[in-house]
């Protein structure tokens, strides 16, 4: 007997005209595939480490069956991950969480984990269902449902708290970067644009283009936004900072700025003007289950 990681188990039932029992395998002992194995069972979703009997057998599923559907290791062990596993990995490592913890919250071998954020695999319904309950978040997520709908569609919470959040805690989410919405005063209106930002001894600080509107922050007191939604929860919250905006043209800041940012603005191009915010008012809010 010899199976791959996501392959089924199956162990026959020895009541004729009764059901049999199956899992997902989620964890193999030797490289060449044989016993023993750990299964994700269906019926009860714990993992148990399996011995097969007689009466058992491996049901080899499609997405394993090889180069013909192009979902082999790379011969150079480089990971090639599929849109699922990718999913997965950055919401694990966006909230600081190692691979043996996720494995541990999702009840699954650390390996298939591995297996999941590396290649282009195809994990059971059971497997992304446990996925989305250790992430705080929904199987349509992992698949990328709704990827192009505004957030936040989903039902409100029925006994829903409101929450301010101090000035500790808006910086400790505000955290060292990430995406949020600057909103200023423009010739034609108010406007409110998305930006790649960084933290940077308590002021926010994005690069973007010299002649962009968010450039034109500088000079005016303007409000930038940062929030995180659980649409699996209907949960949330956001942060706002309120100050004075200006241009960071002095040599050693901006090449400061440059060597700590973490990533280049996803717009691309030619953004190198950097535009920093020193926020006079920091407050926040979120939404949580309250009590009943």
């Amino acid at each position: 007997m010899r199976a791959h990681l996501g392959d089924q188990l199956v162990v026959e039932s020895p009541a004729t005209g009764a059901s049999g029992r199956d899992g997902e395998i989620v964890g193999l002992h030797h490289d060449d595939g044989t016993p023993p194995y750990d299964v994700h069972w269906s019926d009860t979703g714990q993992v148990t480490l399996v011995f097969p009997g007689p009466d058992a057998h491996i049901r080899h599923l499609e997405h394993q069956t090889g180069a013909a559907q192009g979902l082999d290791r790379p011969g150079d062990g480089t990971p090639n991950p599929g849109d699922i596993g990718r999913r997965v990995a950055d919401e694990r490592r966006r909230q600081g969480l190692s691979r043996t913890e996720t494995a541990r919250r999702a009840r699954m071998a650390p390996n298939y984990l591995a297996y999941l954020e590396e290649q282009p695999a195809d994990p059971s319904l059971a497997t992304l269902i446990n996925l989305a309950a250790a992430l705080g978040t929904s199987v349509a997520a992992l698949r990328g449902g709704g990827i192009d709908l505004p957030p936040g569609r989903g039902q409100a919470l029925v006994h829903p708290r409101l929450q301010d959040l101090g000035p500790d805690e808006c910086r400790a989410r505000l955290s060292t970067h990430g995406v949020g919405r600057i909103a200023l005063s423009t010739p034609d209106g108010p406007a409110v644009l998305p930006v790649n930002y960084e933290v940077i001894d308590d002021a926010i600080a994005f690069r973007t283009a010299p002649d962009s509107v968010p450039a034109s922050a500088a000079g005016k007191e303007v409000a930038f936004e940062v929030d995180h939604l659980d649409e699996a929860m209907s949960q949330g919250w956001s942060v706002l900072a309120v100050g004075p905006a200006r241009l960071v043209t002095e040599p050693d800041a901006v090449r400061r700025l440059a060597d700590h940012a973490h990533t280049s603005p996803w717009a691309g191009g030619d953004r190198e003007t950097w535009v920093s915010i020193r926020p006079i008012r920091l407050t926040g809010r979120r939404i949580s289950a309250g009590d009943r």
